[in-house]
């Protein structure tokens, strides 16, 4: 009898041996899966239950810190099996009816899960209606979402209590991310604000932070510059909001700076928007915000580093702005012309179209600088050629501008039909250098102010050097002994 076997018989084996483990078919390693991510989610429960016994929130937010991995585990039989665990028989009509997609027959069970007889704590319900409305917002359900949504939000504005502030705030920004998918965000513009004045009377700092970013979010994706630049004016950000909302928020108010003309404050806050956001995560964010950056630092004269392109993460959704560096940076307006045309739809996606087009005068202003250092002597009509302007008219009124704003040092003679280029000063004689070196120092002490505010110190840290009253007490009598001795002493000493 031959020991080989044939190929087909080979591959047959090596199928069975990879696709089907002994003991462990593809549907019971789902399921197996499901019921491990209920429990885990049921443990948060227990966890969200712990903080409101013990009147400590930080096991509430170690609970939405967990958020992104926990919503990668939902789905309609988790949610359901959950539901029917957690709630009683006469509550689970108004959860359950926006998973009836899920067949019946596929619920979990936990082996120890028990029906429950009585509601859940407020805190623990809000969660739960938050993971069924996340569920809905990433299965594209938004018919449902709007309702699923708008019961949460009665949910929550009709309870009064502290311990609900944190869930609570996560509830607001999805609440505001469903009306922006279905293009209502204007609708839920007077909820928002009527929450953010709750909030900021009861001293609920994270929803406070997280209501002032829904509503700078609302009021741009409108394009009402003047409004939102009116909130940051009439309202603190709490300064103990998460570095998350802190990164939004200061993204946001570098769009609206941005907008008014002023660039160095939004540069300014778009760079400590990256600096606060996660490094290690978060890369579509990090990406919006390096786009701005990029064109507010063309705004303001600067070219922006060559390796800030050449980020792994930021290579390809950067393409656009780099063709856009090179062009303002040779001052090539036949190149900046082109590159509008050929990435103006995803400008206007980013939101940095309008920013753009003000960097023509900077492609021209580069484009002349280039020009005066190259020759003592120039005609307009040399200058509209290479420009790419239509007359020398035009040429000449730009050239007249740019002497006037300090671009070049030049002189225009309009009987000779000239500009005379003037000797290049030496910059270091003026006070350039003073106003760099300042605005470096500015950023550094910023940067140790906001360092030193984001320091967390153990409770009651001061107090373990400190001696207790009992340790105290025994100190004074050994001192008092002590004293007793030296003076018994120096009686001894003398007749």
């Amino acid at each position: 009898m031959s020991n080989t076997m044939a190929p087909a018989d080979i591959a047959d084996v090596e199928m069975k041996n990879a696709d089907s483990p002994p003991g462990l078919e593809a549907g019971d390693s789902k399921r197996t899966i499901e019921i491990q991510n209920l429990v885990e989610i049921r443990e948060q429960a227990r966890q969200i239950e712990k903080a409101v016994a013990n009147k400590e929130n930080r096991f509430i937010l170690r609970v939405l810190r967990c958020l992104p991995n926990t919503r990668r585990k939902l789905n309609g039989a988790v949610l359901k099996s959950l539901v029917n665990q957690i709630y009683p028989v006469s509550e689970r009509d108004a959860l359950t009816e926006y998973l009836e997609d899920v067949p019946a027959g596929l619920e979990l069970e936990t082996g120890r899960a028990r029906s429950a007889t009585k509601s859940p704590v407020p805190e623990v319900d809000a969660y739960i209606h938050l993971l069924i409305l996340v569920y809905l917002l990433d299965t594209n359900k938004l018919t449902e979402g709007v309702r699923c949504s708008q019961a949460l939000m009665n949910k929550i504005t009709s309870q009064n209590r502290r311990s609900l502030d944190l869930i609570a705030a996560k509830c607001y920004f999805y609440h505001s991310r469903v009306a922006e998918l279905t293009g209502k965000l204007d609708s839920i513009r007077a909820f928002l604000h009527a929450r953010l004045r709750t909030a900021t009377l009861r001293n609920d700092f994270e929803g406070q932070a997280v209501l002032i970013n829904c509503l700078l979010r609302n009021y741009l994706h409108y394009s009402l510059y003047d409004q939102s630049d009116k909130l940051v004016s009439k309202c603190v950000f709490p300064e103990t909001a998460s570095n998350n909302e802190w990164a939004r928020f200061l993204y946001y108010l570098g769009r609206i700076k941005a907008a008014r003309l002023e660039y160095s404050v939004a540069h300014k806050h778009l760079v400590q928007a990256m600096r606060k956001s996660p490094q290690n995560a978060a890369v579509g964010f990090r990406q919006t915000v390096q786009k701005l950056l990029v064109v507010v630092e063309l705004l303001l004269g600067d070219i922006p580093e060559r390796q800030i392109f050449r980020q792994a993460s930021m290579r390809h959704s950067l393409a656009p702005y780099f063709q856009l560096t090179q062009a303002v940076r040779m001052g090539n307006l036949h190149r900046f012309g082109e590159v509008l045309e050929n990435f103006g739809p995803q400008f206007r996606q980013d939101h940095t179209f309008t920013l753009i087009l003000r960097l023509r005068h900077n492609v021209i202003k580069t484009a002349i600088r280039a020009i005066g250092l190259s020759y003592s002597r120039i005609s307009p009509q040399d200058i509209a050629r290479k420009l790419g302007l239509d007359s020398a008219e035009d040429a000449e009124f730009i050239v007249a501008k740019a002497i006037r704003d300090g671009v070049i040092e030049a002189t225009l003679d309009p009987e000779g039909g000239y500009m005379r280029s003037k000797e290049s000063t030496d910059i270091y004689c003026t006070k350039e250098p003073e106003m760099a070196f300042h605005q470096r120092i500015s950023f550094c002490l910023d940067l140790h102010n906001q360092s030193v505010k984001a320091m967390r110190y153990p409770p009651k840290a001061y107090g373990k050097e400190l001696e207790s009253a009992e340790e105290r007490r025994e100190r004074e009598q050994q001192d008092l002994e002590l004293a007793k001795e030296m003076a018994e002493e120096d009686d001894d000493g003398f007749p």
